[in-house]
């Protein structure tokens, strides 16, 4: 029996996130919701959920003893990132004037106002209401395992007030518009992230969960 783990640290959608998985596993793969890091080590693919803020989060994965656990998954096996679980992949986020994340790729996570302001976008006359909520597009900008037989261009569901701006920008692996263009998925090795919710964006978000459950962690 293959496991795939769904990371528990005490936030993020885990029961929406579990049953999508659920729904589309094959006969073979059972889904747990974890924060036991034997689990984690134990497992074959495993997804990274989360929402809310930075701090809370980097304050629960310290305290649960998961930042290492999930660290060394994410070097080594299947790992899916979703919103919040994307957004702590890199060093730093400008939350709460500043917060320290995982590292595991060197950028920061930006908070649109601050975007907008640097451009000179009136948020107003825009209409650029934050936090970013909705359906939106998704432009896939390399070909990737998850990708397959999801249209370019296709929609899934948003909901956030930061994105990533990784330094390395070949790590983009889908781009959208809001305002500006910000990166909303990246996809490295065996690791795939994506700032939407998957488990909330229908048929093509259980395609994009589908394709995860199936894939070997090779871009080939």
């Amino acid at each position: 029996m293959s496991l795939i783990a769904v990371v528990d640290y005490g936030m993020g959608n885990l029961r929406s996130v579990s049953k999508a998985l659920e729904h589309v596993a094959m006969a073979d793969q059972k889904v747990i919701v974890t924060s036991d890091p034997a689990d984690i080590a134990a497992a074959d693919h495993i997804v990274f959920p989360g929402q809310g803020a930075a701090r809370d989060c980097m304050l629960e994965l310290r305290q649960r003893r998961l930042i290492e656990p999930v660290l060394k998954a994410a070097r080594e096996k299947p790992f899916f990132g979703i919103c919040m679980g994307l957004q702590v992949l890199l060093a730093h986020s400008q939350e709460n004037k500043g917060i320290e994340c995982m590292g595991l790729y060197d950028g920061e996570v930006r908070f649109f106002g601050n975007a907008f302001a640097e451009q000179g976008i009136n948020q107003k006359e825009a209409m650029l209401k934050i936090p970013h909520m909705g359906w939106n597009r998704v432009h896939q900008t390399q070909a990737h395992p998850l990708w397959q037989g999801i249209a370019q261009d296709s929609r899934f569901y948003f909901v956030h007030s930061y994105y990533v701006s990784p330094v390395d920008q070949g790590l983009a692996a889908g781009e959208t518009e809001f305002g500006i263009k910000f990166v909303s998925a990246i996809a490295r090795d065996n690791v795939f992230a994506a700032q939407f919710h998957p488990e909330k964006s229908a048929a093509d978000g259980l395609q994009l969960l589908e394709n995860f459950t199936r894939w070997n962690g090779s871009q080939n």
